[in-house]
């Protein structure tokens, strides 16, 4: 098969109605033969749905976790601002050591934006060191409160240390957190046991340790648990959503077999029944016609199922292909990229083309025009009368057909779209 500026093949057919220039179309590189198609014309392809992304759990576990996290950070924050922070301005020169208590708690904010950002970039944090510092901050700030404020909100120590606790210990086992905070309790109770703390003081002490430790222990808890289940139902949809995929990818492929299995009947059954039933004769030049047509339209359908960068192209080469295997010359002029067109839209443009190939003597010159939004396609050659028999089918609203015949010339033409 050569690719290469249309000639003229005498007879002409009408030039009214021939879809391809003349001879200015400029000469192109030559078309390989298309290559045998493995691919079963019953079976085809099976074009699967997606299957649900992976990583799907993980990803809404992620976003709740992120969310926990916010809610983490404005908490500390918060208290750390609008109770503290107040306190200790209110109540600045009764204070023992204002300038530690002050500075402690600078100290602690500066180390909770740095574990917040970290957080909230997903970056690993120096957990036990910024634990350690904050426990040795708090250990300081007890006396430096003074006695007379050592239950008071200006002792910034007794919800802090829990609140930013949760932060750095974010992700890690709930012991972590728990002995942290248990280390706070126990800085706490030196200090009141210092002061000579009596049976009332104590009874403070247990209620404000409770208070301190139940709530951020609560966050960290339901933050994890609701992480956990947003991951477990998350997973659980995706693989429901998985068995659906695979459900309905059965369904698909099965209906694709039918339908191929349809097409591979409407094609050949009928005259191979005829054949088998000896009700057609092999030498009667009717049944002949019959066999090539059925034979085009099987070749055609088989490479109609191959995934290639150019389908129409291919399925007009393969046509070729199977003329030339019959010791027909075919030209193959190609002018413009066809643009990609459904199956059912390619089935109508190629196949009275590959029906007249079929019915194709000596030579025969088969031209492709296409652009952005049309494609034709022309086919002149000597034929034995095929397409005579066989073009009630292919007229439609999508793609547009004319066929001519001038003696055993004939002129046959599709077009997309009909116009």
């Amino acid at each position: 098969m050569r690719t290469e500026p249309p000639s003229p093949l005498s007879p002409v057919p009408p030039a009214s109605s021939s879809p391809v220039p003349p001879t200015s179309i400029p000469e192109t590189s030559a078309v390989d033969p298309p290559e045998t198609s493995t691919v079963d014309p019953v079976a085809g392809p099976e074009r699967v749905p997606s299957p649900p992304a992976v990583g799907t759990a993980g990803a809404v576990a992620s976003a709740s976790d992120r969310g926990a996290r916010i809610a983490a950070v404005v908490i500390a924050y918060g208290w750390h601002l609008l109770i503290s922070l107040p306190a200790i301005g209110m109540n600045w020169s009764d204070l023992r050591w204002p300038w530690v208590v002050g500075g402690g708690w600078l100290a602690v904010a500066l180390a909770g934006a740095f574990a917040a950002w970290r957080l909230l970039r997903d970056a690993p944090l120096p957990a036990w060191p910024l634990v350690v510092g904050l426990l040795v901050v708090d250990a300081a700030v007890f006396p430096a409160s003074g006695e007379a404020f050592l239950f008071a909100s200006a002792n910034w120590g007794w919800g802090t240390v829990g609140w930013f606790a949760v932060l750095f210990l974010w992700g890690r086992p709930l012991r972590q957190l728990v002995a942290t905070i248990a280390a706070g309790a126990v800085i706490a109770l030196v200090a009141v046991l210092a002061g000579g703390a009596d049976a009332a003081d104590l009874s403070r002490y247990a209620m404000y340790v409770y208070g301190v430790a139940v709530l951020p222990l609560a966050l960290a808890v339901g933050a994890a648990t609701l992480t956990t289940l947003a991951a477990e139902r998350a997973h659980a949809a995706s693989a429901g959503a998985a068995v659906t995929a695979q459900r309905l990818a059965a369904a698909h492929a099965q209906r694709e077999r039918r339908e191929r299995l349809a097409l591979v009947d409407a094609a050949a059954g009928e005259i191979l029944a005829d054949l088998a039933a000896g009700r057609a004769d092999p030498a009667d030049p009717a049944v002949q016609r019959r066999c090539a047509l059925a034979a085009a339209r099987l070749r055609r359908l088989i490479a109609e199922s191959d995934d290639v960068p150019d389908p129409l192209l291919h399925e007009l080469r393969a046509s070729a292909d199977l003329a030339e295997r019959r010791g027909v010359a075919v030209d193959l002029v190609v002018v413009g990229a066809p643009p990609p067109l459904p199956v059912p839209v390619r089935r109508r443009l190629v196949e009275p083309l590959a029906a007249g190939l079929a019915g194709a003597r000596e030579r025969a010159r088969l031209t492709v025009v296409a652009g952005p939004d049309s494609v034709e396609i022309g086919l002149i050659a000597p034929e034995r009368g095929i397409l005579e028999d066989v073009t009630s089918g292919w007229t439609d609203d999508t793609v547009g057909y004319e066929h001519e015949r001038d003696g055993e010339v004939g002129w046959t033409r599709t077009r997309w779209p009909a116009r």
